[in-house]
């Protein structure tokens, strides 16, 4: 969707919220050019457009990291223009594409392809990750070097991980010498092959096989050593236990490499919200304990975990409206995505700037990009949103083609009314 041409604009009256430098107060912002002109206290200038958003907050647009769509090869499920638009409607303003599509993201032809279509038919930044290996086989390494340079901003096998030690090393090893940030899905493959919820005690009443949380820290802890000594920088992809957050947290203190994301999902759910077989709340990786759950709270708190993420995957009904073992794990997200940090919020588990933090600074910060921050001079990608806006999340109203998702029906409180990208309007509230 091509965005029309920004006019000079200025918010006024919102309370501004910019965690790159810890900014918290009530400001005018100057918008021109695309760009983050002033912010001052009050800016007085002739001609130009101001929207009054007095009693609202203005932060950095939202980045979402590898999340899931269907263009191409499944367009029935989300396609580029429905993403954009759910995006937008949420609050974020850049996503990262998951190589996983058919074909995968796994060379430069592919990466461009998602580059322009994602600039003609999305109202969002469009950003492209590549494969790690030839067609997400988890065997031959792709092109990592040459979809760099075509434009990807990092390098992942989508939710199949890499099992073979021997190729992980490789790729990180590969890499280092490009300065490419690989990705990689905890998950212990054997481990993990027949599992469909959180192992333990309510998987046993339900009768349901369990994914142990102890595959999760193994793979962790495997991909740190190996990030170690290749020298790579390395995102761990979703984790979910507290166990492998803590091995994150003891790499961080040696000076790894080593960044993790954490879906909103696992933030504000538990195991318990699987209830009577919900497949909605069947995810990859599975709702786990709310010790996990608290343990992941904490990480967002002490700057371990470097970003929430939506952990969008799109299902169709037929996808879902099976046996919970049968059905297809994921949900969609980036519509939700801020809302849903907002209830941690509310229930004063994180700060609201340690909440933006993680879902705008820390993304841009990990994969090296320009937004993420109110400094003047950046992109002016930017959410306008009411912290206290009360709704009721409805599956069938969310702009996503898929309309899985686990808060169907949950009350929610603060949603986004404006969203800026490159300081055009693309999604208005009201």
């Amino acid at each position: 969707m091509k965005r029309a041409q920004a006019e000079p604009l200025i918010i006024s009256g919102a309370r501004v919220i910019d965690p790159a430098c810890g900014r918290d107060d009530v400001s005018d912002v100057l918008i021109e050019n695309g760009r983050i002109a002033a912010l001052e206290t009050s800016i007085k200038k002739e001609g130009v457009k101001r929207i009054d958003a007095s009693g609202l907050v203005l932060a950095p647009g939202l980045i979402d990291v590898l999340v899931k769509t269907g263009e191409p090869g499944a367009e029935q499920r989300e396609t580029l223009r429905s993403v954009g638009k759910a995006a937008a409607a949420g609050g974020v303003t850049s996503l990262v594409i998951s190589p996983q599509s058919d074909p995968a993201i796994d060379d430069p032809a592919m990466v461009d392809f998602i580059k322009r279509r994602g600039r003609k038919r999305a109202a969002v930044r469009i950003l492209p990750a590549g494969g790690l290996t030839k067609g997400l086989k988890g065997t031959l390494l792709a092109e990592i070097g040459l979809m760099k340079e075509a434009g990807a901003v990092l390098f992942s096998n989508g939710d199949q991980p890499i099992g073979n030690a021997a190729v992980m090393r490789n790729v990180l090893t590969y890499a280092k010498g490009m300065g490419a940030l690989v990705s990689n899905r905890p998950i212990e493959p054997d481990l993990c092959a027949n599992g469909v919820m959180n192992a333990g005690d309510y998987a046993a009443r339900l009768g349901l096989s369990g994914l142990p949380a102890v595959g999760e820290r193994i793979m962790v802890e495997r991909d740190i050593a190996l990030c170690e000594a290749s020298g790579a920088s390395l995102l761990i992809d979703q984790i979910s236990t507290g166990a492998a957050l803590d091995a994150v947290r003891c790499a961080k203190a040696r000076g790894v490499d080593v960044f993790c994301s954490v879906s909103i999902y696992h933030l504000t759910l538990n195991e318990l919200d699987v209830g009577d077989y919900r497949t909605f709340a069947r995810l990859s990786p599975p709702l786990r304990s709310e010790t996990d759950r608290k343990a992941l709270i904490e990480g967002v708190s002490d700057g371990t975990i470097d970003a929430v993420v939506s952990g969008h995957d799109p299902r169709p009904a037929e996808e879902k409206r099976l046996p919970f073992a049968q059905s297809s794990p994921g949900a969609v997200g980036v519509e939700t995505l801020l809302s849903g940090a907002l209830s941690l919020v509310h229930n004063d588990e994180v700060s609201l700037c340690e909440a933006l933090r993680v879902m705008s600074t820390g993304p841009a910060r990990m994969l090296g990009l320009k937004g993420g921050s109110l400094a003047v001079g950046a992109p002016a990608d930017l959410v306008v949103f009411d912290p206290d806006c009360p709704w009721v999340c409805d599956a069938m109203q969310l702009r996503s083609k898929s309309k899985n998702t686990p808060y169907d029906g949950r009350r929610m409180q603060g949603r986004a009314i404006m969203t800026f990208v490159d300081g055009a309007c693309v999604f208005n509230q009201d």
